[in-house]
């Protein structure tokens, strides 16, 4: 039988929403649109570069609980209500995933909350699961 099983990450909306910050299927991690918001203290930065550094940090939390990492993502999704707010965050992207190279779309659509400038969302593959 397949293992699949739910990684909360510890934001308010998990419960409010009913989701999961990433869902293990197999060898498949799932990890849902991801914001800058810092859970601990749920805030969130009014700029965007630091917005999407948390929002790598809240996604490599998950990736890591299920047992992989930046290096297993085959792909992205960069979702921005501002097209201009997407070139600032390229050299932190550009580290994260520059040597993975995963398949990557950016995407401009509102977000949930107006202090909200990108959300990330990400698939890997567990290697030896």
């Amino acid at each position: 039988m397949t293992e699949r099983r739910a990684i909360l990450g510890g934001s308010t909306f998990e419960e409010q929403i009913g989701y999961a910050r990433a869902v293990v299927d197999g060898d498949r991690v799932h990890v849902s649109g991801t914001t800058g918001f810092d859970y601990a203290t749920m805030t969130i930065s009014d700029d965007v570069r630091e917005q999407a550094e948390q929002c790598l940090r809240n996604i490599g939390d998950a990736l890591a609980e299920a047992g992989c990492g930046f290096g297993d993502v085959v792909r992205v999704r960069y979702i921005l209500p501002d097209r201009e707010d997407f070139e600032p965050c390229w050299p932190l992207l550009r580290r994260t995933f520059g040597a993975v190279r995963p398949a990557a779309t950016m995407l401009m659509c509102g977000l949930a909350d107006p202090r909200m400038k990108i959300e990330i969302e990400v698939d890997a593959r567990r290697p030896g699961a």
